[in-house]
């Protein structure tokens, strides 16, 4: 993989590589990339999905490697983190205030006033101590709520030339210390920021590695979905009360009050086509907010206090103008041509805590990923899942690059490399970014290790919840293992009703996500070898136990998208107009995905034994099942219970 990888950054050919847990593909990146970056006088980027990635590749890997190749190198490579300017403590913000203008209607509870100024008053406190000011280095952490008291957006920021303490601003010097490294760790989200949004935040890079590539395009759509919320018209109102005309902030103030009275007439879905009404109220948002813009004026630079203020209002009034505008954009071009995707969120039938809101989300990313991501720079993408269906194909169209003409060679525990695809006469045979595919194979022997248990006798899973034979052959399972399982399940109401059923029938401790924080849960289980540990999409993919405190997963059902999701529904449809199989293109690949995630969770060290147990038959049985099961890792597999659970029981004997 190193060599690969190594060759994609000499060739500046994009790689797509595979490879299993335990195989070290982060020192397989990390090496050729920091003799790149030292050699070439470059700058690498790495980005990662989750925390836990960042805090092992800056805490552990980096500076070990540093050392051990400073003396091949001439000197030691540096390294820094970076995240976006929300994640930092904003000490201006700090010491000024935030504004007064309650931005959610919990602070008018005099208890949760109690609670958050506690939580403030700790974060003042830590700003004396801290010296990154990184909210992620805040154990125990305070809410979102607390923190947006101490941080400002990129948008919000004064900039380092006009904020009194911008000698002192934690942010900047974390982009100074990344503009001084040969490597520079950040997150999905701020690499597609980087990317999207136009303006630079990550120091000048010719390469970038993306690890869990897996998450790319989720984190790229969220980055690229904004929101317009009534709560969202009312902050911006209250931020620009006092900097422009009384009547022309009541004007804005107002348009919020009409957006709420017209969501609320309206049910949670996709939209097609803008209402009428709707389209009215949103109109009269994006010319309100307009107006106050225009009001706001050119900025003051003596008046610093007066800019802090206006600064705060003009990013939440662009917001708030901006989506306004994209929503009604968005319905312009005939439907087969439209690039955004919008609907109603919350409110009716729903989720009746949280206020409706409209949601616009691109209906692809993987144009702006070609463009903007493998335009410019190399890109080596890496995850232990790949090959979903059994070829690179399925995610490389996602991520805007062509399909290869031939299967990606799959090699188990030796690195092979496929030739870029070429026609007759030598040229690329496909339009688009040349690239590569590696599967370095696993260093676990998973034929031997593990066993795919396939519940075909079961009966199709339902709306109402589990069955009841899911739950006795969940107990059933469970019991021949004595505990040690992991339950991922396809919503927080099936691992709910699993958890009660089987705390009455079996002695074993049965955790359930949400009793606890999930870290704090994930500690017990994996301390605890008889526990269980039930719960939804989190666990699917952010559990590392190895060892025997975990033998057994087990998995509900088959984790397609609701048939309601807006932008899987939308996405499928529009593959079927292009001529396409919509369910296989989406839905079934955003089920391989999280089954190849989920079924990763069992085998993490090399004496790991165990059954990952599919209860759903429609993966024995249906005609997709096939596409699904070469997603999954090559355990032996049966379909006979009393196999597993004998086996089982042997593992724990």
């Amino acid at each position: 993989m190193a060599e690969a990888v190594a060759r994609a950054i000499r060739t500046g050919e994009h790689l797509a590589v595979q490879a299993g847990t335990g195989t070290g593909k982060s020192l397989a990146y990390l090496v050729p990339a920091l003799r790149h970056a030292v050699v070439e006088d470059a700058t690498v980027v790495v980005s990662t999905a989750t925390i836990a990635l960042q805090r092992q590749l800056v805490d552990r890997d980096l500076p070990r490697l540093a050392k051990a190749l400073s003396p091949l190198l001439g000197r030691e490579p540096r390294f820094a983190i970076l995240k976006g300017r929300r994640n930092y403590l904003c000490l201006h913000r700090l010491h000024t205030g935030a504004p007064e203008e309650p931005e959610d209607p919990g602070l008018f509870d005099p208890f949760a006033v109690s609670a958050m100024g506690r939580q403030v008053k700790r974060l003042h406190e830590w700003s004396s101590d801290t010296e990154t000011g990184d909210r992620d280095e805040l154990v125990p952490g305070v809410s979102e709520q607390a923190w947006r008291q101490v941080s400002v957006t990129a948008k919000e920021c004064l900039g380092v030339s006009r904020c009194p303490i911008g000698v002192d601003c934690f942010a900047e010097r974390a982009r100074a210390e990344a503009g001084k490294a040969d490597l520079v760790v950040t997150n999905h989200a701020l690499l597609a920021i980087d990317a999207l949004e136009g303006y630079p935040v990550l120091p000048e890079h010719d390469v970038v590695v993306v690890d869990e590539a897996h998450d790319l395009v989720d984190r790229v759509t969220s980055v690229a979905t904004a929101e317009l919320t009534p709560n969202a018209v009312a902050a911006a109102a209250r931020r620009c009360g006092r900097l422009v005309d009384e009547e022309i902030a009541d004007r804005l103030a107002e348009a919020g009050d009409g957006l709420h009275l017209t969501l609320a007439e309206l049910a949670p879905g996709r939209l097609d086509d803008l209402p009428t009404p709707l389209a009215g109220a949103v109109a009269v948002v994006r010319d309100a907010a307009h107006a106050c813009v225009t009001a706001l004026g050119p900025e003051r630079k003596e008046d610093v206090e007066g800019s802090t203020a206006r600064k705060l209002a003009l990013a939440l009034l662009e917001e708030v103008h901006d989506t306004a505008v994209r929503l009604l954009t968005a319905f312009e071009p005939p439907e087969q041509d439209r690039y955004d995707v919008v609907w109603i969120s919350g409110g009716v039938g729903q989720d009746h805590t949280r206020p409706s809101a409209l949601r616009v989300a691109p209906l692809s990313v993987g144009g702006l990923l070609r463009e903007r991501l493998f335009g410019p720079r190399s890109v080596v993408l890496t995850s232990a899942t790949l090959t979903l269906g059994g070829t690179f194909d399925t995610l490389a169209r996602q991520w805007g690059l062509p399909p290869a003409p031939a299967p990606s060679r799959r090699a188990p525990g030796a690195a092979t490399e496929k030739e870029p695809p070429a026609d007759d006469t030598g040229s690329p045979a496909v339009d688009g970014p040349k690239w590569t595919s590696l599967d370095v194979g696993s260093p676990f022997d998973h034929p031997r290790s593990g066993i795919l248990y396939l519940a075909r006798h079961l009966p199709q899973p339902g709306r109402d919840g589990l069955p009841p034979q899911y739950l006795d052959e969940l107990a059933e399972l469970v019991e021949a293992a004595g505990g040690r399982a992991l339950g991922l399940f396809s919503s927080m109401r099936a691992a709910k009703q699993a958890t009660e059923a089987l705390r009455e029938r079996l002695p074993n401790t049965i955790l359930c996500q949400g009793d606890d924080s999930t870290s704090l849960l994930v500690k017990q289980f994996a301390e605890d070898e008889p526990t269980c540990l039930f719960g939804t999409l989190s666990l699917w993919q952010g559990v590392d136990v190895p060892g025997p405190a975990l033998q057994l997963v087990v998995m509900d059902r088959i984790p397609f998208p609701r048939p309601d999701d807006p932008l899987a529904s939308a996405r499928q449809r529009a593959v079927a107009a292009r001529g396409g199989n919509g369910f296989l293109t989406v839905a079934a690949t955003h089920a391989a995905l999280l089954l190849a995630q989920g079924a990763g969770r069992l085998l993490r060290s090399m004496n790991d034994r165990g059954v990952v147990a599919i209860l759903d038959p429609r993966l024995a049985t249906a005609r997709y099942g096939g596409f699904l099961r070469a997603s999954l890792p090559p355990f032996w597999t049966t379909h006979d219970p009393e196999v597993v659970r004998a086996a089982l029981r042997r593992i724990n004997t």
